[in-house]
């Protein structure tokens, strides 16, 4: 039997790690990022593995989304790592000259990390990238839907990291109830907003800054003029990558009207050829993760009619790639975030009720695109609000290190990767320097209107 977690003992040991200071040298950082990244190359192998084992994850797929898609986030942070960490010149009103204003990040002392199942190395590790470029300690929790990932993961991180500041605590929710009644210095979760909630309310006995990454229903939009060949092989493969399970994955598309049918034609050959006549024999195709989520997603076929594939093996937790059309708009499956290989198909007429349809609903985490017309675009994207937007293809947004990712609204707040990562776990200390010479007396009583009119000039 497992020893009972000491959730105080562990936040206390990285604590006082951080308090010596030996997390703010650079070289510090960048030898953790350097370790961090020698931890994905060199067991890349068993996460492989691992993955596999949770939900049969093909290989190639956990390369590119899970492990080299962190390798690049630290490739990106290691360069850029001096000119992160001095901070910014500002400007002065000429009321506080001679003297100088200055931006200088600072660690914020211990994060905890809380990753969801759907990318346990991933959005366990991404994030972890900023908070060690920031010179912060962490706690990270890996979700125990996965369990062989988690273990991989724990046995690495304990191999390759400074165990007294990077921490990875394996369990269920009582281990994040431990873990949430502990004071942090910010708490960063990914997953769905019902947990979410319960994040906020524990983070907020000790005024904890929280970020938030959650979900929703992200729209694709695809208009009259779209290249539906090139629209229907990136859907296709942005929707059934992980089986569906990503929440940038396009929830469902709006299509013009008049090209409807072509475009479900066009995704049902590239689903053929992307995994042949019978996609359950196919080796580039995920499982869902365990039956009670292939149960729930079973259950959503009911909510239009199944144009292609639409088979169901709940023992073997798959799902065959299906898309729905004739959907309705009040069934389950066009309420809730589908987080899986079921596409829903609805026509439109227009970019205008394209707009108001998205508009109706809650803000999505990200909106798809596939349009060459620049004012369709405009109206669509400059009328709408959402986490992120990806025109004429998807999910590939995460791989752009300088664009901040994050949500709006129900799904989510709070911004990482790249530069923004390395600010969210850092606190952006203002600094003003003034000089010891003498001023005018505009300040200092007697007070006077003249004194009034020449500060207002200053400033």
């Amino acid at each position: 039997m497992d020893a009972p977690l000491n959730a105080a003992e562990i936040v206390g040991r990285l604590r006082a790690a951080f308090d010596t200071g030996r997390t703010r040298d650079i070289a510090w950082r960048r030898s953790q990022l350097q370790a961090l990244r020698r931890l994905l190359m060199e067991g890349e192998g068993r996460l492989i593995a691992a993955i596999a084992a949770d939900f049969e994850k093909p290989a190639f797929e956990t390369q590119i989304t899970e492990t080299r898609n962190v390798v690049w986030e630290i490739d990106h942070a290691l360069p850029r790592l001096p000119r992160w960490t001095r901070g910014q010149r500002t400007s002065i009103p000429w009321a506080l000259w001679p003297g100088s204003g200055r931006v200088r990040p600072e660690p914020l002392g211990l994060a905890l990390i809380i990753a969801p199942w759907n990318y346990p190395v991933q959005l366990l590790l991404s994030p972890l990238v900023g908070a060690l470029a920031a010179g912060n300690c962490a706690v990270l929790k890996p979700s125990e839907l996965t369990p062989h990932t988690s273990a991989a993961l724990a046995a690495l991180v304990t191999e390759y990291m400074d165990r007294d500041a990077v921490a990875l605590v394996a369990g269920g929710a009582d281990t994040s109830t431990a873990l949430l009644a502990e004071r942090f210095d910010h708490i960063f979760f990914t997953g769905g907003a019902r947990v979410g909630r319960v994040v906020m309310e524990a983070a907020a006995k000790h005024l904890t800054p929280v970020t938030l990454e959650l979900g929703g229903k992200s729209p694709c939009v695809v208009t009259a003029d779209a290249n539906l060949k090139i629209a229907a092989e990136r859907i296709v493969w942005g929707k059934f990558l992980n089986a569906g399970q990503t929440c940038v994955a396009p929830d469902y598309v709006l299509v013009d009207r008049a090209r409807h049918d072509a475009l479900v034609d066009a995704m049902a050959a590239t689903i053929t050829r992307f995994f042949g006549a019978d996609p359950k024999q196919s080796p580039d195709l995920a499982r869902i993760v365990n039956t009670h989520h292939a149960e729930r997603l079973a259950g959503y076929l009911k909510g239009g009619r199944v144009a292609v594939g639409g088979t169901v093996d709940i023992a073997q937790r798959y799902i065959a790639p299906t898309i729905l059309t004739d959907v309705d708009v009040n069934a389950p499956v066009m309420c809730e975030e589908i987080f899986g290989p079921i596409l829903p198909v609805l026509k439109i007429d227009g970019a205008a009720e394209a707009t108001a349809f998205i508009n109706a609903r809650e803000k999505p985490l990200a909106l798809y695109l596939f349009t060459g017309d620049a004012s369709v675009r405009e109206a669509i994207v400059g009328g709408t609000s959402s986490g992120g937007v990806c025109i004429n293809d998807v999910v590939v947004q995460l791989s752009a290190p300088d664009l901040p990712f994050g949500g709006v609204g129900m799904a989510g707040f709070g911004r990482y990767h790249g530069r923004a990562g390395f600010e969210l776990f850092s606190n952006m200390k203002s600094v003003l320097r003034r000089h010891l010479w003498p001023e005018p007396p505009l300040r200092t009583v007697p007070h006077s209107e003249a004194k009034l009119r020449w500060i207002d000039r200053l400033m």
